[in-house]
């Protein structure tokens, strides 16, 4: 491939996916779902690109369009309202995780007889929803703002759970995972947050400065970075840290002046100032996550599934099944909800980013026979993000019935 080529195809990518994007409020198909088969017409189907290229920065590129979707979920989110869903997101979040994951090792540990480690790794990566497809996805569907926040919430906590859930399985003895699992959620959590906290309370005083210089984004997004890296070498978690650190920043803003001064002695950033950060990170997730996920549809091997379509097919209905039980047996916390918003919630089970990534560092562990997970992890992301469409076309009678209430007021 040429040079002129190459550039091409990288501008038709990113118009592809911007007309994707666009295009899913009114087709109600992902964007994810429009890259990855790009990615596998220019992979496997054509032989266009290589796969051996692009299989070392893909986890980097993953990781990176991970820290930039919860910096914009942290960013977008309203703390008082995120405070009033939080304990039903949080009970959603880990009874879903759970069981999707319990309901995984068992279908794999009886199908294919895995042993009990690389059977809890395999429904540690596919057991929870990614936030990087979730949160482009609330903003082009019909939903209420609470469902909106909780689905929020749930995905956010989700990736969360299963990276820790993942590097417990990893790193830890069989004979100490639950005891050694549960302080050390606890302990990132809280050391990741109080870190995050203090540098957000910071980096908000330093706005008004920061603000009057060239690419004073630019430098904010060397901070997020920064904190990740950091938070992940002192032992804690980045993730938790990147989505504390935009939650303090849109949050901050939000007291009054004299609030901010007298209990924080920060002079806090105008409205302006706000929305240039989220546009500007908004933005370049979208640019990072379009090559990651047409990567993706690059180097997945479709011969490793076609020897486990029953697998396949029996994981995605095992997640289906315990996504319907999680939502049956969390309703009693959403007493606001109605029936079909429970059913968006039952729907909205999309595995993405989260779970290719954590696919990709699985396999080096557990060895050569298991590169059968990147394709697998490819077709339940694939299908999950299918059942998006029957959610939104779902969602248009709640759209209807809202303006027909708006109407009659």
């Amino acid at each position: 491939m040429t040079m002129p080529q190459a550039i091409a195809m990288l501008g038709g990518l990113l118009a592809l996916a911007f007309a994707a994007n666009r295009l899913s409020s009114w087709t109600k198909m992902p964007d994810v779902v429009v890259l990855l088969i790009v990615g596998l017409l220019f992979g496997p189907v054509f032989k266009l690109l290589q796969p051996s290229q692009f299989q070392s920065v893909t986890p980097i590129l993953g990781t990176l369009a991970l820290i930039l979707v919860l910096f914009e979920g942290g960013l977008e989110l309203n703390l008082r309202e995120t405070l009033h869903q939080f304990p039903g997101s949080l009970l959603l979040a880990t009874v879903a995780y759970g069981l999707s994951l319990m309901a995984v090792w068992l279908l794999a540990s009886r199908a294919l007889h895995m042993p009990a480690r690389p059977a809890l790794l395999l429904g540690a990566v596919l057991g929870c929803t990614s936030s990087t497809v979730v949160l482009p996805i609330l903003q082009q569907i019909a939903a209420s703002e609470r469902v909106k926040v909780t689905l929020m919430l749930e995905a956010s906590w989700g990736d969360v759970l299963a990276v820790l859930t993942v590097g417990a399985l990893i790193n830890i003895p069989a004979g100490g995972i639950v005891g050694s699992l549960a302080q050390k959620v606890l302990l990132q959590i809280f050391a990741s947050v109080a870190v995050a906290a203090l540098i957000g309370a910071a980096w908000v005083r330093l706005l008004p400065l920061l603000s009057e210089v060239r690419y004073w984004q630019v430098l904010t997004f060397s901070m997020v970075l920064l904190l990740y890296a950091a938070t992940e070498s002192f032992g804690g978690n980045g993730l938790i840290a990147v989505l504390a650190v935009g939650l303090t920043l849109s949050n901050l803003r939000r007291l009054s002046g004299r609030l901010g001064e007298s209990m924080f002695g920060l002079g806090l950033p105008l409205e302006s100032q706000h929305q240039r950060i989220l546009a500007f990170h908004s933005e370049l997730s979208f640019l990072v996550r379009t090559f990651f996920f047409v990567l993706i549809g690059v180097v997945v091997e479709l011969q490793g599934l076609r020897g486990r379509i029953l697998l396949t097919v029996g994981i995605i209905a095992a997640l289906c099944l315990a996504r319907w039980v999680a939502v049956q047996a969390c309703r009693w916390s959403w007493k606001d909800f109605s029936s079909r918003d429970r059913e968006l919630v039952t729907l909205l089970l999309p595995r993405g980013l989260i779970t290719v990534v954590l696919a990709l560092q699985v396999i080096p562990v557990l060895g050569p026979a298991y590169s059968f997970l990147t394709s697998l992890a490819f077709a339940v992301v694939l299908v999950t993000n299918l059942l998006v469409v029957v959610a939104g076309i779902r969602s248009k009678p709640s759209e209807a019935a809202a303006v027909g209430q708006a109407s009659a007021v």
